[in-house]
């Protein structure tokens, strides 16, 4: 899509030309194709309030789009829950899925432009991993992304990161993503 008319990510010309060399050296593989890359990133918007509003899933939705550049899927719940006042089929998020180059494009603006514009951040926990190598965070405000504008938003709402490698271990992804200046904590 992207190298039709010459253009790379940046993160994925990085991750061609030095990681997988760094990767490689460190981790000592026996074969090139068992250096770990990344696979996918799963953005994940829940709406609790949706219940009694539908038009907040249409605003989650357009802000979505203009973070992830793809627009997102409804997630509907799967059961009914009468505390909650949820019925089976009734929307309660959206996620969308990123792969290849808009994945690389998004974690490049999540990591330069975002994260140092979280209020009071100090780095993201090492211990986010899910033992598969597959990496965990949330945001509490959507608004760090610059294509969210701060006036038209209607209400602030918090998002899960997850970022999908094809590591064995917690070890080699969070080499790789540490190669990828994740902003880890000390």
């Amino acid at each position: 899509m992207a190298e039709a008319n010459g253009y790379e990510p940046r993160l994925k010309k990085l991750y061609r030309d030095e990681i997988r060399g760094k990767m490689n050296s460190q981790f000592e593989y026996k074969n090139p194709m068992m250096t770990p890359g990344l696979e996918k990133v799963v953005i994940n918007i829940g709406l609790g309030d949706a219940v009694n509003d539908k038009k907040v899933v249409d605003a989650a939705v357009q802000d979505l789009t203009r973070i992830a550049g793809q627009k997102p899927v409804i997630t509907k719940a799967r059961t009914s829950i009468s505390n909650f006042k949820l019925r089976e089929g009734m929307p309660i998020g959206v996620k969308v899925t990123l792969r290849k180059d808009r994945m690389y494009e998004f974690l490049d603006r999540l990591i330069t432009v975002a994260l140092p514009r979280v209020r009071d951040f100090r780095g993201l926990n090492k211990k986010s991993f899910d033992g598969y190598g597959n990496f965990a965070m949330g945001l509490k405000e959507h608004i760090v992304f610059p294509e969210i504008e701060y006036d038209k938003v209607d209400k602030i709402r918090g998002m899960d990161i997850i970022v999908c490698t094809n590591a064995k271990t917690d070890d080699e992804a969070r080499a790789l993503l540490k190669e990828f200046n994740f902003p880890f904590r000390n």
